[in-house]
């Protein structure tokens, strides 16, 4: 990169697990409470950044261009610039990658870049078939002629509503659920039920020391209308164990598969933000840096794989720096499903994969434990499709921190066949 980008701060709301039905807050509503918390402990006012930008899997029809929406609810005012980018479940990192760009090229030098989403108010959605009867009861004109309309309702339509986030889930070319995908994984890879579990037990336990020793210091109450505060990632779980795990069936392949609501990420509603600047902008307001970023990634693989796309995005990075697995002192993978971190170690591990997919000479081993997601990761904490990627980045940074390490990578595998990844640095 040509001018050093510096990620100043970053905050983000608390991930909260869908229950039964939409969550308390709108994908804008955590934006809005996460970045207001941030900007307020900035030295300059929400009207100085030169633009904002969210990213956004699944805004609600009522937020169309929630990063401008949102922009405005921040105080940023009519003259700052609030867009918004979708790369699925990348779209908070490819919001930090626009920014990188922006800034780059000199259009800016001070971005608010994040993530949201607010899965568990997803949409149920009509069939075509219950559209077109819509329609045509539309266009009638008498009282008869929507009576006899009426009398032809499709009700087993009307009881059948499509669930949006499970069509959202679903790659539109290979017709499979992420899940399924993943799937695919631990049989190419000969993953079993008992890694997956282990791995999302330890994912909770994780979590769980990590609260207690107060490394979760990015995140940032959120209220509610009546008062309520909610604190904490509310879906981590003390009592998370292996008896508890194997209770659990296959969800995505319910008669051969081994992968349950359990081993994988949590519907979750979130947000995260980071503030980028150039050495120019870090000058004149004297800002006091988290961290640096200085490359990024971007790849493609078979969208049946998908979950492989963090090996695809990191590798190039570590080629370029002259870098092994371990020599990056910590990483965020996103935990997208317990088999899919599994599978992107046994596919740096594999001497086939690395030839014939990577075309490397030989295969780059495995990311060390005390190295890997040292504080849990989506498994436990959730992954509110939008926000993940500027999450894991934000909290890298705080894990380089506060262990005075060099440098770190933060990956994520993408829907429909992506990945993406970036290198960043301290500021010691």
């Amino acid at each position: 990169m040509g001018r050093t980008i510096y990620v100043v701060d970053g905050a983000r709301s608390p991930f909260l697990k869908a229950q039964k039905g939409p969550g308390v807050f709108a994908a804008s509503d955590l934006a809005t409470q996460a970045g207001r918390a941030l900007l307020l402990r900035q030295p300059f006012a929400p009207a100085d950044l030169d633009e904002v930008i969210l990213g956004c899997a699944a805004p609600s029809p009522d937020e169309t261009n929630i990063g401008r929406m949102v922009a405005l609810r921040l105080g940023c005012g009519p003259k700052v610039p609030g867009w918004t980018v979708m790369r699925n479940c990348a779209s908070g990192m490819q919001a930090i990658d626009s920014a990188i760009a922006n800034i780059q090229c000199g259009r800016s030098e001070l971005v608010l870049a994040g993530g949201v989403d607010a899965l568990s108010r997803a949409p149920l959605l009509y069939s075509d078939a219950m559209v077109r009867w819509f329609a045509g009861m539309m266009s009638l004109r008498t009282v008869k002629q929507k009576i006899g309309h009426f009398l032809k309702l499709p009700y087993a339509e009307l009881l059948r509503p499509v669930i949006g986030l499970m069509k959202g889930l679903t790659d539109p070319v290979v017709g499979l659920l992420m899940g399924q995908t993943a799937e695919n994984l631990a049989w190419k890879f000969g993953i079993d039920r008992r890694q997956m579990d282990e791995f999302a037990v330890n994912s909770h336990l994780k979590a769980m020391s990590a609260r207690a020793a107060g490394h979760f210091g990015e995140i940032v109450p959120a209220v509610d209308a009546r008062g309520n505060i909610y604190a904490e990632d509310d879906g981590v779980r003390a009592d998370a164990s292996m008896s508890g795990m194997a209770r659990l069936k296959p969800f995505f392949d319910k008669k051969y598969g081994q992968i349950t609501a359990a081993n994988s990420s949590q519907i979750t509603d979130g947000a995260a933000w980071l503030i980028l600047a150039s050495e120019e902008a870090v000058q004149k307001w004297q800002l006091r840096p988290i961290g640096r970023i200085v490359d990024s990634e971007w790849a493609g693989l078979d969208p049946a794989q998908m979950g492989l796309g963090p090996v695809h995005a990191a590798t190039p990075i570590l080629q370029r720096h002259g870098l092994g697995l371990n020599d990056i002192d910590f990483w965020e993978l996103n935990e997208a499903f317990a088999a899919q971190v599994l599978a992107c170690q046994a596919a740096w591990n594999s001497e086939e994969y690395c030839r014939q997919q990577l075309d490397l000479p030989a295969p780059l081993g495995i990311i060390a434990d005390d190295k890997l997601n040292v504080d849990g990761g989506a498994v436990a904490i959730g992954h509110p499709v939008g926000a993940s990627g500027a999450r894991i980045v934000l909290h890298l940074l705080h894990v380089l921190k506060r262990n005075n390490a060099q440098r770190g990578i933060a990956a994520i595998c993408i829907g429909g066949g992506l990945g993406g990844a970036m290198l960043v640095e301290n500021c010691r």
